[in-house]
């Protein structure tokens, strides 16, 4: 999916809607979606672990003693609950089994935290803790950036796709026949 992603931002894409038949249009805004649905999940993931993170460099900095991690699991559903709403399309987006997150994404992620560091936050030291933070907080804003990026691809092949039903180039008939 790296290689689609890689494709779908390139500033080249989508070409000459006007060149692309109905079909190809659909069929590029469901690639353009089924990826963004990668990249929103990647998202929540990366959130999550800056959550987890984050809680930890509020029990050190209330100088609160270390916690087990039932303790830190015990804490999430309100870090999370903290995520609920914010900027953004304000739509949910669909999770199923077949959603692939990007793997030279998640491969980064995993770089920056893998998963059994944020499993035990308390083992990092503060400097690290604090770089980790960091790096999370700037690998958020990147999908975020490429997540807006595939929008835009998503509604231009959208605004063309109804231009045609509304200029009458395209009719509902053809889909039903």
């Amino acid at each position: 999916m790296g290689a689609a992603l890689d494709q779908l931002l390139d500033p080249s894409y989508p070409g000459d809607l006007g060149a692309r038949s109905m079909a190809e249009l659909r069929e590029m805004r469901a690639e353009c979606q089924a990826v963004e649905t990668g990249l929103s999940l990647l998202r929540r993931i990366v959130q999550g672990r800056l959550d987890i993170v984050g809680l930890e460099r509020q029990r050190r900095a209330a100088g609160g003693p270390a916690e087990d991690l039932s303790g830190l699991i015990a804490q999430l559903p309100d870090a999370l609950a903290d995520r609920t709403s914010g900027p953004g399309r304000g739509q949910l987006t669909a999770v199923d089994a077949d959603v692939e997150v990007p793997a030279d994404l998640a491969a980064e992620l995993e770089a920056i935290a893998p998963a059994s560091s944020v499993a035990d936050p308390s083992a990092l030291d503060d400097a690290t803790l604090q770089e980790v933070a960091e790096r999370l907080s700037a690998f958020e804003r990147h999908v975020s950036d490429q997540r807006r990026e595939l929008f835009g691809r998503i509604d231009a092949l959208q605004a063309e796709i109804v231009r045609r039903y509304r200029d009458g180039e395209a009719s509902v008939d053809a889909l039903l026949g």
